[in-house]
């Protein structure tokens, strides 16, 4: 289990203070997230938000305008709805989105503290492969929206204290063990004898560390691992988050990553993609 809910509040906190710094000219900076602008992330944010209370509080679902049949009409439903959203919110100043941010924010996290970490969430982590997740997944999941979202608007700006900002041990290494737990699906096509081991490394601070580990029922991920590897991939915190998010393509981190033993096996890190897109 990855613990996240915790983190919530602090990682409002650094929002709310990061948006109210910015200038009029900051908030129209473009951002990785490419069609969308400083504004239209903060506004997507709010979103999130409002879309949780009005479910979870409200008990208000909106009904898909079209047939959901496979997981690229999810994702093109999904990116529809925020797009809708993101245009409308235009018509709200800076100010009005971060006060709403700020309100929304605390009622968000409430809601997240009230849920049964074990129980089945009401919605389950695609990008991983599950068709039913439980909460401390989906709240770990709803806590990567949140910290990515924000690093972009931060990486947008791009002054050295705020880039910086979130992207410390204690709140980066939950958002990458939570992307990691999609690296199983992204290899499940992947033979490899049992017991096989893949390490991967992301640099922060430190060396944070996992193990991927073939077994008769698939790939697993570990922070162990009993064999010695047979391949290794390292990758620096600002092109892991980038990468997995879909800010950066593959041969980009490539570039940038470093890879030994079976480079194949260790290449295929590279095609985690771990959100809705």
């Amino acid at each position: 289990m990855i613990h996240t809910i915790h983190l919530f509040a602090e990682l409002d906190q650094h929002l709310i203070a990061l948006l109210r710094s910015l200038t009029p000219e900051e908030w129209e900076k473009p951002t990785v997230a490419r069609l969308w602008k400083v504004r239209d992330v903060a506004a997507h944010l709010l979103d999130g938000n409002v879309r949780v209370i009005s479910m979870y509080r409200d008990g208000h679902f909106t009904a898909p305008d079209r047939e959901i049949n496979s997981y690229d009409d999810l994702v093109g439903y999904l990116n529809q709805l925020n797009a809708d959203w993101v245009n409308a919110s235009k018509r709200m100043s800076p100010a009005l989105l971060t006060e709403l941010l700020e309100t929304t924010g605390k009622q968000y996290t409430e809601i997240m503290q009230q849920q049964n970490l074990e129980a089945d969430a009401l919605f389950s982590v695609s990008w991983a492969g599950e068709t039913v997740s439980k909460n401390w997944f989906h709240i770990a999941r709803e806590y990567t929206e949140k910290w990515h979202h924000q690093q972009q608007i931060r990486d947008a700006v791009g002054r050295t204290d705020i880039v910086r900002g979130i992207m410390t041990p204690r709140l980066f290494r939950p958002l990458i063990e939570t992307f990691l737990r999609g690296l199983p699906h992204t290899y499940r096509h992947t033979q490899a004898p049992d017991g096989t081991a893949l390490r991967i490394g992301i640099t922060l601070d430190e060396i944070f560390e996992w193990f991927l580990i073939k077994t008769a029922n698939g790939w697993k991920i570990s922070g162990t691992s009993e064999n010695a590897p047979e391949a290794s991939v390292t990758l620096d915190a600002d092109t892991a988050w980038k990468l997995f998010t879909k800010a950066i393509k593959p041969d980009e981190a490539l570039a940038k990553a470093h890879l030994t033993g079976n480079k194949e096996l260790a290449g295929t890190t590279l095609n985690l993609i771990a959100v809705m897109a």
